[in-house]
């Protein structure tokens, strides 16, 4: 019960970063359900393949379509609301990492993946929807900057496993990393913290 609300609620926000990113862009509506589905689904969907979990999630189970069409309809709706947010779609988007990695890293236990192993599929799970929203956008996805993004999903995955070894039950472990993905990218922004730039300042 917990992992499906957890699924159902990184649904939910990277749906609604998806229809930020779509209406700044100034898509028709059905941009912005496409671009919303893609977003909710697409990182799932790379990971259900990798593990030969098929067919995917999402065509087994009309929750998550159902949940992306009222969440679209929802952010729509609202939209002006949300924008009074300070900076939505970066709090949506970073919740929506936060839930989505350790939903991938569950899945690369069930399928019984080494640790590391899990990490990565964690990470791509969290990331790969998002990068495909920023490129059909026409923008550089944010795991290609230096921003501290799929480092976040690396560490949380990792503190997970960390967290059991150190005999905490599974479930404050998991809910613990998701706090440990979301409250590392928050505090990187807030204070600029970001990966080397390998590129030298031009004279």
């Amino acid at each position: 019960m917990l992992y499906q609300t957890i699924d159902i609620l990184g649904t939910v926000a990277f749906a609604i970063s998806g229809v930020l990113v779509a209406m700044e862009k100034r898509l028709d509506l059905f941009g912005v359900l496409i671009i919303a589905f893609v977003t909710a689904i697409g990182g799932g969907t790379l990971r259900d393949l990798l593990i030969g979990n098929t067919p995917v999630a999402w065509m087994r189970d009309l929750t998550y379509v159902s949940t992306i069409f009222i969440t679209v309809v929802f952010a729509i709706l609202f939209v002006k609301q949300l924008k009074y947010l300070r900076k939505s779609l970066f709090l949506f988007d970073t919740i929506g990492i936060g839930l989505y990695t350790m939903l991938g890293v569950e899945k690369g236990l069930e399928a019984e993946l080494l640790p590391i192993m899990c990490i990565f599929l964690g990470t791509m799970t969290a990331c790969f929807g998002g990068v495909i929203r920023d490129i059909l956008c026409n923008e550089i996805p944010v795991i290609f900057r230096k921003e501290i993004y799929a480092t976040a999903c690396i560490v949380g995955g990792a503190s997970y496993f960390l967290l059991v070894k150190l005999a905490l039950h599974e479930t404050y472990a998991y809910i613990a990393a998701i706090c440990v993905v979301i409250s590392l990218r928050l505090l990187a922004v807030k204070f600029g913290i970001s990966l080397p730039n390998i590129y030298r300042k031009q004279a």
